[in-house]
């Protein structure tokens, strides 16, 4: 085969090389602030030591003072959230129960994707408002097991599901209505931004010497679980 065949070929291969890698890596999302991506998305443009500490007006599910914790940042219409909500209590059924591991739940609606996800994050607060720690996992539970996601869910089922964890609807829908936590909403995204999260969900696993470590994607339980033994470990 002539030589400038040869050259030419390598020059092509290398062109389509370059091109896909730079498709992968564009940001499909049309505004920083707020990105429009699901699932594996890597760290960019933030830095994991922004997060915000965790504190006693987080949503806890475990011992407080457990040496790991797993702050994650979430979208309840997010398909891969909902799965990755199961691994996470299959986390906290294993590591939970010894006080070892608590999780951290943060909000991290996609609006571009999915324009129910904020007001859904509201009711989880609401619910928080009227019956405590235990009644915000609680509801959280059931948005998560009956939403189809993709902003798949009437909004008319988020009261249903307050009565269904025995709150009082009236008071939930002035709550919902109110908009009082809206707020909150925004700065747990900002906080998920700053640390750099760039899609949910976003988790950041913080060891029992501070070291955090990214945990990005719906990630199975066993690397969920391998993670959590070298954060506990403190490697």
């Amino acid at each position: 085969m002539p030589i400038a065949i040869v050259i030419a070929a390598v020059l092509i291969a290398g062109s389509v090389i370059y091109s896909s890698e730079k498709k992968s890596t564009t940001n499909t999302g049309n505004q920083p602030q707020q990105p429009a991506v699901q699932q594996d998305t890597a760290q960019q443009g933030g830095n994991l030591e922004n997060v915000t500490p965790v504190s006693s007006k987080d949503h806890i599910r475990g011992n407080p003072n457990a040496p790991v914790k797993i702050v994650e940042y979430s979208d309840t219409e997010c398909p891969f959230c909902k799965k990755f909500h199961e691994s996470m209590k299959q986390v906290i059924g294993e590591y939970g129960k010894n006080g070892k591991v608590a999780w951290v739940y943060r909000h991290f609606p996609l609006d571009q994707l999915h324009s129910k996800a904020r007001k859904e994050a509201e009711a989880t607060e609401c619910a928080a408002e009227l019956g405590g720690n235990d009644k915000f996992w609680s509801y959280l539970d059931r948005l998560m097991e009956v939403t189809p996601a993709n902003n798949g869910l009437d909004p008319a089922e988020l009261p249903k599901i307050a009565e269904y964890v025995g709150l009082d609807k009236n008071k939930f829908n002035e709550c919902l209505s109110s908009g009082k936590y809206a707020q909150k909403i925004e700065e747990h995204v900002q906080d998920a931004v700053a640390t750099g999260g760039q899609g949910t969900p976003w988790s950041i696993v913080i060891g029992k010497n501070g070291k955090k470590y990214p945990l990005s994607g719906a990630q199975p339980y066993e690397s969920i679980k391998q993670l959590v033994q070298t954060a506990l470990e403190g490697k």
